[in-house]
This record gives structure tokens, sequence and C-alpha cells, in this order.
């Protein structure tokens, strides 16, 4: 749950950035796009975070808490959409940006299998 509450409330913080000021002066896609590092490598600590703080779990366990937190992301990104949107969740997903939101859904695999890439031992070492 805090990997999700992680992740989820660095995007909903830099959403108050990107719409009000790279949107307009960059555009949707660009906007989106130089977001992108930075949910990377929030997504890269939160997920090392959770291996670091959880080392007793298995490879197989963090990839159940990856595609938990996946399952909560999507499901609170489609719950703001429907709220906030004038369309439905599928008009949300048809709307999205083709180069942007590709990657956007690279990245939301990355979320979820990223806690089980990272090897508990190794990082308790440092």
């Amino acid at each position: 749950m805090t990997y999700f509450l992680i992740v989820f409330g660095a995007g909903f913080a830099l959403a108050f950035i990107r719409l009000p000021l790279l949107v307009p002066r960059f555009g949707v896609r660009t906007a989106e796009l130089m977001e992108m590092p930075v949910m990377l490598a929030v997504i890269a600590w939160a997920s090392w975070r959770l291996a670091k703080r959880h080392a007793d779990l298995g490879r197989g366990s963090r990839l159940l808490a990856g595609l938990f937190a996946f399952a909560l992301l999507a499901a609170a990104e489609l719950l703001l959409a429907w709220i906030l949107g004038p369309g439905s969740p599928a008009e949300y997903i048809a709307s999205r940006d083709p180069v942007s939101g590709s990657v956007y859904l690279a990245s939301l695999v990355i979320f979820a299998v990223a806690p089980a890439v990272w090897n508990p031992r190794a990082i308790q070492e440092r």
C-alpha cells in the first residue's frame, strides 16, 4: 500500500506542475514525456525502499506487492478520470496521446515488476 501511495502521490503532485505550467507551453505529449523520468526515479526509489524494508519477502511476494500496487494505481487513475473528466474511463484511455500514452503504459509495467527486480540481500549490505 505504501508503494502505491508514494508513486500515486508523486504523480498527483506533479500534475499540479505539468497541467498549468508545462502543458500550455509544450503541449500534452511533451509535458507528459518530461514528467516520465521523474516518475521513473520515484518508482525506482519506492520499489527499492519496499525491497529494503521487506527483505524477508521473496521475489514472488514482492511481485505480488507490485501487482497489487499496480491494480490500485490503475483503479485510482480511472476513478479520478471518471470523476474529473467529461467522459467514461474507456474514453479517457482512448483519448491518451499515442506516444506519451505508450511510454506511460511501459512505466506502469515497470511499476508493477520493479519491487521484484531488487535484490534485498545486496541492499541490506549497503
